[in-house]
Parts: C-alpha cells; structure tokens; sequence
C-alpha cells in the first residue's frame, strides 16, 4: 500500500477499478437477492447516506493531514534557505582564509539541498545524501577549526550559525518522511469500498453509467490526497524557490 500511495496516478487507476468492481458487484446483488420490503430499503437507505457521511468526514480529515504536511515541508525549505543565507553571513566573523572555505562548501551545500528537491531517482539521491553528510562534516569542522578552545562571541555566532544550517536539513528529511500513515490509507479504503459495494446496491434500476459516479469521485480524491502527500512522485510538488534563489547569490560571494 505504501509503495502504490508513492504513485498517485496508479493509486487512481487502481482505486477506480476497484471501486468500479464492488460497485457492479452490489448491483448483482441487487439484482439477485432484492430487498423484501420498503422498510429494509429505507434502512438501507439510512446505512449509506450514513457510510457515505463517514467516508467525506475521512477523505477531509486525510487532505488535511497532507496538506499540513505539505506545508511543513514549504516552510522547512525556507527556514533551511534563511538558516544557510545567514550562516554565510556570519562567516565574515571567522578569519578570511577560513571564511572563503566556509563560502565555497556553502555554495556547493546549496546546489545539493536543490537537488535534494528536485531529483526522483532514488539511487542519485542516496549519492546526494552522502555527499551532503560529507559537506556536512567538512562545514562544522571548517567553523570549529578557526575557533579556539574559547571561541570569541562572534566566533560563536558562527559556530551557531553553522549549527542552524545542520539542524534545519534534519528538519527538512523528517517532514520528507512524514507522510500519512499506512494504516490510515487501509481505513480510508476500506471505508471507499463499503461505500460503493452500498451504492451499487442501493442503485436499482438507475443506469449502468451511474454505477461508476462515486467510484470516479473517490478516485479522483484519493489522486489529490496522494498528490499532495507524495513530496516527490506527484503534480503537486515544494519547489524550492527560496534555495534556488540564495543558489543565485552565494554563487557570486563563493567566487
């Protein structure tokens, strides 16, 4: 389930068919084993006006979860792209011979947090996470080796500073990792398919074409959410605007 939630446009063609199926299948029987009186069909009426309830009040409280993670994500791009902006800065306090190290492993830093961003190949980003541990471990130990056993106050702010920028990329990985969970997708199916396994029975005579309505609708939900909720396989993707545009700058400072 996890693997076909990174792939929204299969998640909704397989979602479609699925619900398509049970929807049909309700309607068989219906067909064959029909409801004995009116009050069994207003019952079952009941039942599905109440399934279908349940199922909009899930497939909100889903869009809600990806898209505040979404947002999360937005927002932790640009705190990394402030925390990387001032950083280079503050390197000004170091000694000059060190400050240019600092610049140069800032800017090559910055080109790899875009292609963090940007790149879909699993492969290519696992070589680009450990290249940014090493640069990583060559910025830190570039600010503590201009620093002295008691770092002056302003060789701390770099120090911080530095720091600032190391944080801000484990918060960007984890709201990366942060997705809907599994088992909310399950429920959320489940829930889809009860829902259209109703309807196809509660359909009666209504036209065939009507069967597939509410699995198309529920499809085309469960796209959005998975769009919204997959940072790298979907549409709907975080740009990384603000690295991009400090890319621009350190690019002059660096040289």
């Amino acid at each position: 389930m996890e693997n076909l939630t990174h792939n929204p446009l299969l998640l909704f063609i397989v979602s479609f068919v699925a619900l398509s199926v049970v929807a049909v299948a309700g309607s068989w029987l219906r067909r064959h084993y029909p409801t004995a009186d009116d009050e069994q069909s207003e019952l079952l009426g009941v039942i599905l006006a109440a399934t279908l309830t349940l199922l909009g009040l899930i497939i909100g409280f889903s869009f809600s979860m990806a898209a505040n993670r979404y947002d999360q994500r937005k927002n932790f791009e640009e705190a990394e792209a402030n925390a990387i902006g001032t950083e280079m800065l503050r390197a000004d306090f170091l000694p000059a011979a060190d400050a240019a190290i600092v610049r140069k492993l800032l800017a090559e830093y910055t080109g790899l947090r875009i292609q963090f961003y940007l790149n879909k190949d699993d492969d290519q980003r696992k070589q680009i996470a450990e290249r940014t541990a090493q640069l990583q471990a060559a910025l830190w130990s570039a600010v503590r080796k201009s620093s002295s056993a008691q770092p002056t106050p302003v060789e701390a702010l770099a120090i911080a500073g530095m720091n600032d920028v190391l944080n801000s990329q484990g918060y960007t990985q984890a709201a990366f990792w942060n997705r809907i969970p599994t088992a909310a997708w399950f429920f959320l199916a489940i829930m889809a398919l009860c829902s259209n396994a109703l309807m196809g029975y509660r359909s009666g005579k209504a036209g065939r074409g009507m069967l597939f309505v509410l699995p198309l609708i529920v499809s085309f939900a469960f796209l959005l959410i998975a769009d919204i909720d997959a940072p790298r396989h979907g549409l709907i993707e975080v740009r990384p605007q603000n690295l991009e545009s400090l890319a621009n700058s350190l690019g002059d400072r660096a040289r």
